[in-house]
């Protein structure tokens, strides 16, 4: 199997279609068009879509016809039934009325493993509308990613990818338009995984900074006052920041 080309703006990924417009995928959506691909955009609030087609984006009403009209697809969604739904759903990326055309699917939401596990093998089962490449079937990468609004903005989040390498490294220029890190994490659902360890050690951090604010004023010391010796010292973390926000 060839690999698709990994050079930006290759014809492979000219068109991307992105579906979930909230507060992390409009801003994804937004760098990748600063990067100069072509976008077709969903999302069940139109009020969200009307921020893109006002500059020219064309907005479709169902995912089905996002991926009519991309070569690649992502999708940054709420929740694994969200992700379900748009994927499995009436007029879902996956209908089965027609071949797909997208050789390449991403879903960058946090969700559980085995969703996209069980969705990575669904999308390997479709037939191609179009074969190029020698790629004989679509592929799946399950791309969540760590940062939050601020790095969606900056287009510095990284991304934990799942699923085949060489789809990964298909992809790399693609997700460097909206991060500056993409790590692949092994075969499917491995970047999904990936993300729940990160959330996990956070968690931790955040509730270890929390223990120690509440320590700390029982003994005396003042919020501000310990704000400055965590922001100079060992205790300085990213959580720290969105415990004190």
């Amino acid at each position: 199997m060839r690999r698709f080309s990994s050079s930006p703006l290759s014809s492979q990924f000219e068109n991307v279609g992105f579906i979930g417009l909230g507060n992390m995928g409009s801003r994804m959506a937004s760098n990748l068009l600063k990067a100069g691909y072509k976008l077709t955009v969903h999302d069940v609030n139109h009020n969200v879509t009307k921020m893109f087609t006002n500059v020219g984006v064309p907005s479709k009403e169902t995912p089905f016809e996002v991926a009519e009209a991309s070569d690649v697809v992502i999708t940054m969604l709420p929740s694994s039934n969200h992700v379900m739904d748009v994927y499995m759903g009436p007029n879902g990326l996956l209908d089965e009325r027609s071949p797909l055309r997208p050789h390449l699917l991403i879903d960058s939401s946090t969700i559980d493993p085995q969703t996209s596990r069980k969705l990575s093998a669904k999308v390997a089962s479709c037939t191609l509308k179009e074969k190029k490449d020698n790629w004989e079937n679509p592929l799946m990468l399950d791309a969540p990613v760590s940062g939050g609004v601020l790095s969606a903005e900056a287009g510095t989040l990284t991304f934990m990818v799942g699923g085949s390498e060489d789809a990964y490294l298909a992809a790399k220029s693609l997700l460097l338009s909206m991060g500056k890190n993409a790590i692949f994490c092994g075969g499917a659902g491995n970047g999904s995984a990936a993300k729940i360890c990160n959330n996990l050690a956070m968690a931790v951090s955040m509730l270890g900074v929390s223990e120690a604010l509440s320590l700390g004023q029982s003994l005396g010391i003042s919020a501000s006052t310990l704000t400055k010796i965590f922001n100079s010292s060992t205790a300085r973390c990213w959580s720290r920041y969105q415990v004190l926000l």
